[in-house]
Formats: C-alpha cells, structure tokens, sequence
C-alpha cells in the first residue's frame, strides 16, 4: 500500500471515529447533583381566576348557588363589605383553581417563585384570566406562609391556529411571593444527592472531584449519592467547600430521552437519538421508518431509517397528526425497539 493510500485510510479511520463517538457535554456538579436534605417545601392553594372570556366554572351561569365556586366569589365579596345573594351570580368569566408550587428550603421572605394553576371545576379554559391574590399553605389547617397572583400562562394558547385546545392548567412565572422564613434548616450535609441516579454519573462525579482536590475527597457510595470528606480548612467551612465542588466540571453523556408534551405537541430528543426501522399505524396516520423519505399518500409519512427524532416528529406534525397521537407513536417505536430511548410524556 502506497503512501499516499495509507494516508487516505488513516483520515477515513478517523472520520467515521470522530462521526461514531458518542456526544458528550461539559456539565458542573451543582447542575447534576442537590445537598442531601434540600428538600423543597410544597405549598398548596385555593383561588379564583378572574377575567376570563366566557370559559370559566358553567355552574356560575345556571345560577346553582351551591356550588364551592358560587360561595368563593360570595366570600370574596364580602371581604370587602359586598353582599350579593348568590342566586344572583350569572358569571362565566370566573374559575375555581387549585394553587400548586414547589419552593426551595433557603428561600427567604420576600423571595419569588414559580405556581402552577389548575381548574378544580369545569371551566374550559383559563386563557387571559388572572388568579386573585391566593394564600399558599404547607398543610392543611396551617397558617400561610406565602400567596400567589398574576396573569396565568396557557401552555398551547395559540392565536394562529384554529383547532380548539383545553387550556384549564397553567402557571404563573414569579407569581408566588414567600412571606414568612422558613424554619430552621439541618446543618449543610457533605452528601451530594443525583437528581437522575446513575451509576456512571456517579463515578464520573467522583473522579472529577478528587481530580480537583485531591485523592480521597469523594466516595461513590450507591448511583445515587457521592460521599465527600473534607479535610483542614474544608471542614471548618463545609459551605464554602460545597460551593467549591459544585463548581467542578464533569464530561457527562446526554441522557437518550425523547420528552413529548401531549398537550402541546411539543417533542424534545436528547442524546442523538435515532429511529430504526419500523411501521407504525395510528389513529389513521400511517408511519413508514425506513424505505425512503416523504410523504407518497395522505395519512403515511415516509423517513429514511436511522432518522432522528426530529425528522419523525416533524413529518407527524406535516401530516396533521395531534399531539397524542405523537405521543403514542413514539411509544409504540420504542415497544418495538425502533427507538433505544426513554420515552417520557407529560
């Protein structure tokens, strides 16, 4: 073999290595792991969404005065020196919703959060509504420690189409005020909690921590927690050295998750997922992975094999298919063992 053909076959050798080595990212150690004992506080609610556009609780609308929602708005008035006899309500532009969030253990008074607002009735949609200031308790029977308001956000709200989608969940970004400290927290643990257990994160964490600071520092102790030691200085500043190992660099692997929404439609892929060779038939759409690309008829989608999941999800969409729809046929692909992925829909 010539020179120059060796050459050739060392470059061609290195492409496809370079082509098949698996993606890899730079992840920290705070973006992979929590402190053993963080435990957020879940905090719960009962409000009223307000303004909406004739979607809201249609008992208001059949004057049934008994119901939870007619008494809310009755109690809300009143609060404020209004009566007015609940036979009298004629409303449709008002919802009953539970008040859900999940706030972190250090979070102090006057720190903001995330809610999620979901009917507890029948309203329709809680598109353009705003949620009334709503006391946030930990438990039943508790005091508040925190209250929650503003503009709900429809996931799916999309003036450009004309299909009709619920909307009777949403969320409220910054939309939870904490009002009270909470109480006292345990002292700052030296065990780092994965928030996706697994062994080889585990041990990659390990050998990227006593890389920085030394042989010793971390202990793998199960696929879902890292023992760590501190030594000196380190033990007299447990907080400190903590905030240290969170900043230690780990070459991690992308998870292969495909993620659909199945409200939305919404198909997020990690990990460079791909699809093998497989048909599928749903709801009258027809998926055909392998034999060529495009769509030859109405109702079948055509991808090449070893497709990602992008070109999948994109030629359901072309084809008109609905969200749970998606969601099924992405299931069926990995029960068929066409897709080598965890498939989580939400």
């Amino acid at each position: 073999m010539s020179a120059r053909s060796r050459a050739t076959l060392a470059a061609l050798i290195l492409a496809l290595a370079v082509t098949s080595a698996p993606a890899r990212a730079q992840t920290r150690v705070g973006d992979l792991t929590v402190h053993a004992g963080d435990v957020p506080r879940r905090l719960v609610g009962y409000g009223i969404v307000t303004g909406l556009d004739g979607s809201g609780d249609r008992s208001f609308g059949f004057g049934t005065s008994g119901t939870p929602s007619v008494r809310s708005v009755v109690n809300l008035l009143r609060r404020f020196e209004i009566e007015v006899p609940p036979e009298q309500l004629r409303l449709r532009d008002v919802a009953a919703v539970l008040v859900t969030a999940e706030v972190s253990p250090w979070l102090r008074a006057g720190g903001r959060f995330e809610v999620q607002v979901s009917a507890l009735g029948d309203a329709t949609s809680l598109r353009g509504g705003v949620l009334w200031m709503t006391p946030l308790t930990s438990a039943p029977n508790e005091p508040a420690v925190a209250t929650a308001q503003g503009p709900v956000r429809v996931t799916g709200a999309d003036d450009r189409t004309f299909i009709p989608r619920v909307g009777n969940s949403g969320r409220i970004p910054e939309g939870g005020l904490l009002e009270v400290d909470p109480p006292a927290a345990a002292p700052l643990s030296t065990k780092l909690v994965l928030r996706h257990p697994d062994l080889a994160a585990a041990q990659r964490i390990v050998e990227a921590v006593n890389a920085a600071f030394g042989a010793g520092t971390a202990k793998l102790e199960d696929p879902g927690s890292v023992l760590l030691a501190a030594a000196g200085e380190r033990a007299a500043a447990p907080a400190a050295f903590l905030a240290a190992v969170d900043t230690v660099v780990v070459t991690t692997r992308p998870a292969a998750r495909v993620v659909i929404d199945a409200r939305a439609g919404t198909v997020v892929a990690g990990g460079a997922v791909r699809v093998g060779p497989a048909v599928v038939s749903h709801g009258g759409i027809t998926l055909q992975v392998g034999g060529g690309a495009g769509a030859t008829a109405e109702g079948l989608v055509r991808v090449e094999s070893q497709a990602s999941v992008q070109d999948v999800a994109a030629g359901l969409h072309a084809a008109g298919a609905r969200p749970q729809e998606i969601a099924a046929m992405f299931e069926a692909l990995q029960a068929a063992g066409a897709l080598t992925a965890e498939v989580i829909v939400r």
